[in-house]
């Protein structure tokens, strides 16, 4: 995803009239120039930018799903359209077994150790923006068993 397909079909939302999701897009656009220019990148934004904060805004997206009060329906209903809207952009998060297939693949040396921040450590930056911080620490946990 790039930032100027967010940006087109942020303008293809406003033009349809659909004010929610124009809002919804307006904020990711938002979100990834923000992280751009903390990382003194604005000028050359990458897709893999883009993806980390798409991703960093759908997991805030899905916090307050998780945290909204049974009873406030329309608050439910606000925050699913959100959620629902940042996940059509979100890129593809790998699955346990893909996770569990690739360190059995590509980190059995550091696997043996059976030392799980060693390995966390070692894994983190392979697979950053392609799974799941949380999977990849349970799969790991279960990995070292």
């Amino acid at each position: 995803m790039t930032i100027e397909q967010l940006r087109k079909d942020m303008i293809a939302a406003a033009k349809a009239g659909d004010k929610e999701r124009k809002n919804v897009l307006s904020a990711l656009v938002s979100a990834v120039m923000a992280l751009a220019i903390d990382e003194k990148t604005r000028d050359n934004i990458s897709e893999e930018l883009v993806g980390r904060a798409v991703t960093k805004e759908l997991r805030a997206a899905k916090e307050s799903l998780d945290t909204c009060p049974p009873s406030r329906e329309d608050l439910i209903a606000e925050y699913t359209y959100r959620y629902n809207v940042i996940a059509e952009y979100a890129p593809h998060m790998m699955s346990r077994d893909e996770i569990r297939s690739f360190l059995t693949n590509n980190c059995a040396e550091v696997l043996a150790t059976k030392n799980k921040g060693q390995i966390m450590k070692t894994v983190m930056p392979l697979l950053k923006g392609k799974a799941d911080g949380k999977e990849i620490s349970q799969v790991v946990a279960e990995l070292t068993k």
